[in-house]
């Protein structure tokens, strides 16, 4: 009886109710990428049992959406951080206890937003669904950094891009291949190079752009000229992004047109362990585009809190704004899909794990960490893409560890240890490391 419930209030909320009618290319498959498969690990299978005891049709398709939208997921115990975040900024209560309610609120959110972006394609195809998981696939990033630029915090935005790409190629791939050769310890492990090398390699002409930005500053360092070397610097990052964003373009085409097969999970690797089918939408398209835009603005909402109180919450808890831009925004931000690409690896499904790691890694640096540049134009604010000395070098660095990692397509413990302890030495080197602004104003709060 509530298998039957279950399944009609599922084709109730499908289509019978909202109207949705999947695609040829749905029936049969709608080419699920790795950020879907890794996202739908933390997903688990809704209890319609109550739900289908409701006699009135209309009532028991809502409450089947709701609870396939709240309680579809294993980050649902984080959903509570959104309404107390929010009544934290009414009620004026502590601005650091405000930053940390929004942070634990996006991680959710995030989660929820893959979900819907997911089901969306099981109605529009694959190429439509990769197109719209390549804009969205990393919207927590993108929102932070408008409301940064907004704020004029220039800083901000570009510490927390090369953080998430930071802890993409260090702490979700080093995780994942540690704990997934201690798990698969007596097996081997292989994986598609081409398409780690497709995306290591985009990941260098991104790195190249900002160290034709550091080296130019440095090569022009003159206080006679000052200014009109500005003016080249930002010019030269404009020209460079507009590059870049024209390399993703290119990308884009050969993930969803040319070499769409290089990207595409294998049948076997889209069983999740728990029960839960993904063969089918569970909600129909027209919710799935409405619950898109709310997730959306409430992503927005806790976004701008965040960027408003990170000053606050370094000043309160004694730690820098650099420190929370690289380490903290990224690790919870994307909590689920890192959760799901080490939940893979200990399937020895290294190439979704792979896929989500350098995937997101290159959507950051070749697609937002440009966008924002060119936002900024728009906007009349003068950013560019250098990144600093200390954050060049760790981003190069990061580049050249993971890409001599995945050069023979095997994997052990080891080859995940090291790009762990990488990110390790760079979170302990930008924990002790004050910029000069940040130094002034502790001396100026210690002096008072």
């Amino acid at each position: 009886m509530a298998s039957t419930g279950y399944e009609a209030a599922r084709r109730l909320e499908g289509g019978e109710l909202n109207g949705g009618r999947m695609s040829k290319e749905t029936q049969h498959g709608h080419g699920r990428t790795a950020h879907n498969v890794s996202s739908s690990s933390l997903r688990k299978k809704s209890d319609l049992a109550l739900v289908s005891k409701v006699r009135c049709r209309f009532l028991r398709a809502l409450l089947a959406n709701l609870q396939e939208i709240f309680l579809g997921t294993k980050l649902s115990v984080l959903f509570p951080a959104v309404p107390l975040a929010v009544a934290a900024s009414y009620f004026n209560f502590g601005r650091a206890w405000l930053f940390a309610l929004s942070l634990l609120g996006l991680a959710p959110l995030a989660e929820r937003v893959s979900f819907l972006t997911e089901q969306i394609a099981y109605y529009t195809g694959p190429t439509v669904g990769g197109l719209l998981n390549a804009t969205c696939g990393n919207a927590t990033e993108l929102i932070i950094a408008l409301f940064a630029l907004r704020e004029g915090k220039i800083e901000v935005v570009k510490c927390s891009l090369v953080g998430s790409v930071l802890s993409n190629l260090l702490l979700v791939l080093g995780t994942s291949l540690f704990f997934g050769g201690l798990a698969n310890l007596h097996k081997e492990q292989f994986y598609d190079r081409k398409q780690a090398d497709v995306n290591t390699g985009l990941l260098l002409l991104g790195a190249l752009c900002h160290i034709l930005l550091l080296m130019f500053g440095y090569a022009t360092n003159s206080g006679e000229h000052a200014a009109v070397d500005a003016v080249r610097r930002l010019a030269l990052s404009r020209a460079c992004s507009v590059g870049m964003l024209l390399a993703y373009v290119a990308y884009l085409f050969f993930q969803l047109k040319t070499h769409r097969q290089l990207f595409e999970t294998k049948e076997g690797d889209e069983d999740n362990g728990d029960g839960v089918s993904e063969d089918e939408p569970v909600i129909g398209f027209p919710c799935a585009v409405a619950w898109l835009v709310g997730m959306t603005t409430v992503i927005a909402a806790l976004s701008e809190y965040v960027v408003g109180t990170i000053e606050a919450a370094s000043d309160s808890w004694g730690i820098s704004v650099s420190f929370i831009s690289i380490i903290l925004l990224p690790i919870v931000g994307n909590a689920a899909e890192h959760a799901g690409a080490i939940i893979f690896a200990f399937k020895n499904k290294l190439d979704i794990t792979l896929g989500v790691s350098l995937g997101s890694a290159t959507q950051i640096s070749m697609f937002v960490v440009p966008l924002s540049v060119i936002v900024a134009w728009i906007m009349g604010i003068e950013m560019d893409l250098d990144l600093k000395l200390l954050e060049t070098g760790s981003l190069i660095m990061a580049i050249l560890v993971i890409a001599f990692t995945l050069q023979d397509g095997t994997a052990h413990y080891l080859k995940g240890l090291v790009p762990l302890l990488c990110y390790i030495a760079i979170a302990a080197c930008f924990y002790v490391y004050r910029s000069p602004n940040q130094t002034n104003k502790g001396a100026l709060i210690t002096a008072a």
